[in-house]
């Protein structure tokens, strides 16, 4: 015991001497275009994933609120013994028109929802193939199946054709694939992958973690944003990005898919169902996102106004078109050293390094967020420039 714990010690020591040990900086403020730190400081947010900036809604504060009186704190039991409640089904019932599909269910996670998915769906007659940098939620889910194991290059449409060629006497083929990948912000090509799901008789799954919300004329993802609704056969998602930031997950698609997971998904039997708070909070949330569409517009202008500016300094950034911008540092000691300095400047930004980006891949992820106003964003561009002037890249 004592042998093994000296060993976890000393990894945590190399990590730490490398200069990439994750710190977590504690928030003494709701979620919001700025945050009060514990330390006293005030900053502006440009890492949470508060895209629609939807976090501190006081409307939907005020549902939560509500459900409590209506609905309990929780239900401390599993869906299928005494664990539904009507706002359970509602929340489903609302997503799955949202989304355009036939039904939904909910998780705890996005995390488990991906962990749910493919031991219920798939055996070793079977057989996945994975984009190489889907999150690892989808990879974690994917090495629970006894289902033959394919990974394809990002969003390489020759190389997915190759895979799928290669498993082609599978009983089950299921392309697995991220909507928006989370850390280049790269848009995954569904158009191809579900004409080559048609060619090879697959299935298409797509996580839209990054997307649900905000992605597509009227935000309900990139199945939407590429024109592909009713071609992509499952989505998963989370309430914990756009949809609110509380948390909580989803599995919405074909009504055959759905109710094979009801019945056989372990993260869904197993697990507490989903807060009454939580649920409530999320219905509210897909009323104002359907109902108002001006703040999915204010989030691409923000979006387009961070890229332009930033790329006029002279760094090196990823745009795709999404929220997600990366600026890229290469080097994992310069990420963390602009970090630091920019959090010194009051802009909260984290660096990206091994093994959450391939190592050589170290960068500052921004993230858009519609609560910010222009003038954040141009105060943001600034102390970038003079970081990046201090440091000499």
């Amino acid at each position: 015991m004592k042998s093994a714990l000296k060993y976890f010690e000393e990894i945590c020591q190399t990590i730490d001497k490398e200069g990439l040990t994750k710190n977590e900086k504690v928030i003494t403020s709701p979620q919001g275009a700025k945050v009060h730190l514990a330390d006293g400081r005030t900053v502006i947010n440009m890492c949470a994933n508060n895209y629609l900036g939807l976090g501190n809604n006081p409307e939907i504060i005020e549902t939560a609120k509500k459900s409590y009186d209506e609905f309990g704190y929780g239900l401390s039991s599993v869906r299928f013994i005494c664990g539904t409640q009507s706002v359970h089904k509602k929340l489903e019932k609302k997503l799955s028109e949202f989304l355009r599909t036939d039904d939904s269910i909910l998780y705890s996670s996005c995390f488990d929802a991906n962990g749910g998915l493919f031991e219920t769906l798939l055996t070793d007659q079977d057989a996945v193939i994975s984009d190489e940098l889907n999150h690892a939620s989808i990879i974690d889910g994917i090495r629970l199946c006894k289902a033959k194991k394919f990974r394809y290059k990002n969003n390489d449409m020759q190389d997915l054709r190759a895979k799928l060629e290669e498993a082609k006497d599978a009983r089950i083929k299921l392309i697995a694939t991220d909507g928006v990948f989370s850390m280049d912000g790269i848009v995954a090509n569904l158009k191809e992958i579900c004409d080559l799901a048609d060619e090879y008789d697959a299935l298409v799954m797509v996580d839209d973690s990054h997307s649900s919300g905000f992605m597509g004329a009227t935000g309900s993802g990139t199945a939407e944003h590429c024109g592909v609704e009713g071609r992509v056969d499952v989505i998963t998602g989370t309430f914990g990005k756009a949809l609110g930031g509380a948390s909580g997950g989803f599995t919405s698609g074909r009504k055959e898919i759905i109710n094979l997971l009801r019945q056989r998904s372990r993260p869904y039997l197993f697990s507490n169902t989903l807060a009454p708070a939580v649920a409530s909070g999320s219905i509210k949330v897909l009323d104002i996102i359907q109902n108002d569409l001006s703040i999915r517009e204010k989030l691409f202008e923000n979006t387009r106004l961070f890229a332009e500016k930033i790329k006029e300094i002279g760094l090196d950034v990823l745009d795709n078109g999404t929220p997600i911008i990366p600026v890229m540092l290469y080097d994992e000691h310069k990420a963390v050293e602009m970090a630091k300095r920019m959090m010194d400047k009051g802009v909260y930004v984290v660096a990206f390094s091994y093994p959450v980006v391939p190592r050589g891949k170290a960068r500052i992820r921004t993230q858009m967020s519609a609560a910010l106003e222009k003038e954040d964003i141009l105060y943001i561009v600034e102390c970038f420039k003079q970081v990046k002037e201090e440091m000499g890249i």
